[in-house]
């Protein structure tokens, strides 16, 4: 079965199978993870997440508002997007951006791909992060903050390892960028393990430094072309090998089989499958 023409249902069957086939023998090999406590962390981040969200949701108010009218001129209604995504502990809330994709679909009636969706706008937005400005909202609210691991949507939590879901020990965030810059979309094991790395050194100096890294990521050309594309793909779960992967990583073979099995919507003789 070519793996582009798998349906969204059958994209996350194979999803949920290989998180029930591989996520225990994954987690007997993973690293612990020991999240950072301190003073910094539990009260004066929140404190510095308020006075900054409130001065830059007031400053780009303007900017907001030009987006505002560009969105609806070239997009119309709705103007918003709304998801929902999981913040600190699983809990799940809802992030608010400007649209900048189109709602086109397939012969399926399922939505193209990212990349095939974004807007010249939206591309722009994306290349300067102006599209995150109205995150600041969460952030004010208290669902965000500056720094974290960006907010996922609900379906990959139960796909996590033990390791890399403790990247929900924190308040998810705008950005937590790499430490070092990219000129590639990253992978999902390179964007898991840099989270974890930042739960584990949460501090205001790491903070400081990553605010740095920030600017430099968001200014970076390269970087921020690789980021306009969009092509990284769903979070799948994990190869035999422990590695966090999307679809373009599942072998075909194990697809083939899978899928052959199916009956009714439903997967049968699962144990027939090696992945």
């Amino acid at each position: 079965m070519d793996r582009n023409k798998l349906t969204k249902a059958q994209r996350w069957q194979l999803a949920d199978y290989l998180a029930e086939t591989h996520l225990d023998y994954v987690n007997k090999r993973v690293r612990k993870v020991k999240p950072a406590k301190n003073i910094y962390s539990k009260y004066i981040k929140r404190l510095i997440d308020i006075v900054v969200s409130l001065i830059v949701l007031t400053v780009t108010l303007p900017v907001n508002f030009v987006i505002l009218l560009i969105t609806a001129v070239t997009l119309g209604s709705p103007i918003f997007f709304k998801q929902e995504r999981i913040g600190k502990n699983g809990k799940p809330f809802y992030i608010v951006k400007f649209r900048n994709m189109t709602n086109e679909t397939d012969k399926n009636g399922e939505l193209l791909p990212p990349a095939e969706r974004v807007t010249k706008c939206g591309q722009f937005l994306r290349k300067t992060s102006l599209d995150e400005l109205l995150n600041f909202w969460s952030i004010l609210k208290g669902d965000m903050s500056l720094i974290g691991p960006r907010p996922l949507v609900p379906e990959y939590t139960h796909r996590y390892n033990k390791r890399h879901r403790q990247r929900l020990a924190v308040k998810p965030g705008l950005e937590c960028p790499p430490r070092t810059i990219t000129d590639h979309v990253w992978t999902w094991q390179e964007q898991f393990e840099n989270d974890v790395w930042y739960v584990e050194h949460v501090s205001f100096r790491t903070d400081c430094k990553m605010v740095v890294n920030l600017i430099h990521f968001a200014l970076d050309r390269k970087s921020a072309d690789a980021r306009a594309v969009a092509k990284r793909g769903t979070f799948f779960g994990y190869d035999e090998k422990g590695k966090a992967i999307n679809l373009d990583d599942v072998p075909q073979e194990v697809i083939d089989i899978l899928f052959e099995n199916e009956v009714d919507g439903k997967i049968k003789n699962k144990e027939s499958v090696q992945i």
